[in-house]
């Protein structure tokens, strides 16, 4: 049974705050690039988000209110005014102290809200502001992860001697068969989703293979030691330009030193062939896939396949903070959810049949939808209960500092 919505909410907020605890202050100032926010900012803002759509209508609001409006919107329009998402590094006050009071008093507000009632529409709200919290507290990983690898000393978040020892892919590796047919995809529960994975609406696949588990560091070396990064013949256009451009050899976190080795939550570390490739982009998924005679798959499929392996998809329980979900060794789909996030072929547009959300929450992922691709599953970082079959991650075709990495199809 769910736990009430005020027990998830208290729970939300102090796994966001756990998240904080092994950062320093100056740690937590730091915004290496625009697309990366600090995680004094990410703090702030996710308690904005309940302050300005659940307290505000109900006359609630902090005595911090009207200059933390400013500082702490993200992309919300229809809000106001707000500071430039490239310069939210300049922040330096509030204090992390002061915006731990910020959290402190609207938890304070907010669950007195509880005890008082609201209305369902307000208490959808409360929902939502959870999710997004929970999406804050994944991007808050991603971001100090590339926050900090700006340091030439590339200081860990956690201490390795702390993580737990993974357990290692085991079985044939092969392309499971589908298919395929008319299809129900989207979201069809009451439970929570986002908008964009609704209305739920059928959809044609051609019969289709996925391979039954992530591509692996040991076959992205396979790749470069090919020239992948140097053969123009398996590159889109922009994504070959970009590459030119800006360098890329390897995957974003990957340094050469006698040796391979990568950059992550625990430092770095010599590089685990076994696990999963992360932290490339989709021109980079592409160009492998090309370059390994197969293709990205396309959202439908990876949620059609999906459905279809939910029966055998069990996996040990974790608290997902940092470690990867154990593999289950029934499954005919390894690694779907809890590794890293996996691009597909599909260009990130609204399905048959959506509608914008009233209100600024109309804003949450509709006016999104261009130029960007989905990715589907989840990582290692993404909060417990926050994944399921339909969720739809999208990031530009370039981004890189994401946990995402792939699978193939044909």
């Amino acid at each position: 049974m769910q736990q009430p919505l005020s027990e998830r909410y208290k729970i939300t907020r102090q796994r966001t705050l756990a998240l904080a605890n092994p950062l320093s202050e100056a740690d937590m100032q730091i915004q290496a690039a625009d697309f990366a926010s600090p995680g004094k900012w990410h703090l702030a803002h996710t308690t904005w988000f309940f302050e300005e759509f659940i307290l505000k209508p109900l006359g609630m609001k902090s005595r911090f209110a009207e200059p933390y409006r400013f500082l702490f919107n993200s992309y919300y329009e229809t809000v106001g005014e707000r500071q430039p998402q490239n310069k939210r590094g300049f922040i330096s006050r509030p204090s992390l102290n002061e915006i731990l009071n910020y959290r402190n008093e609207v938890d304070a507000k907010l669950l007195n809200a509880f005890e008082r009632g609201m209305d369902d529409d307000l208490l959808d709200l409360v929902e939502l502001g959870i999710h997004h919290e929970q999406q804050h507290q994944e991007l808050f990983l991603t971001d100090i992860v590339f926050n900090l690898f700006q340091n030439p000393l590339h200081p860990a978040y956690l201490d390795i001697a702390n993580s737990d020892p993974l357990e290692k892919e085991e079985g044939a590796t092969f392309m499971k068969g589908f298919d395929g047919g008319l299809v129900s995809i989207g979201h069809d529960s009451p439970d929570f989703c986002f908008d964009n994975e609704r209305p739920s609406h059928r959809y044609f696949l051609e019969p289709f293979k996925l391979s039954n588990r992530l591509i692996t560091n040991a076959e992205w070396l396979e790749f470069i030691e090919d020239g992948g990064y140097r053969n123009p013949i398996l590159w889109l256009s922009d994504g070959w330009k970009i590459a030119r451009n800006e360098g890329w050899r390897m995957p974003l976190y990957w340094l050469v030193d006698e040796g391979y080795f990568a950059y992550g939550l625990y430092g770095v570390q010599p590089l685990d062939g076994s696990a999963p490739v992360s932290n490339i982009s989709f021109f980079e998924a592409d160009a492998f896939a090309r370059w390994a005679g197969k293709r990205l798959p396309t959202e439908f499929e990876w949620e059609f396949s999906a459905r279809q392996n939910e029966a055998t998809d069990a996996v040990e329980d974790t608290d997902r903070l940092i470690q990867p979900l154990r593999l289950a060794s029934n499954r005919n789909l390894k690694q779907l959810h809890g590794h890293v996030w996996q691009w597909t072929a599909s260009p990130y547009v609204a399905y048959p049949g959506f509608k914008v959300n009233p209100g600024s929450v109309g804003e949450y992922n509709g006016k999104f939808m261009n130029g960007q691709y989905v990715l589907r599953g989840s990582s290692f970082a993404t909060p417990p209960f926050h994944d399921r079959v339909s969720y739809r991650n999208f990031f530009y075709p370039h981004q890189r500092w994401q946990f995402a990495g792939l699978r193939l199809a044909e």
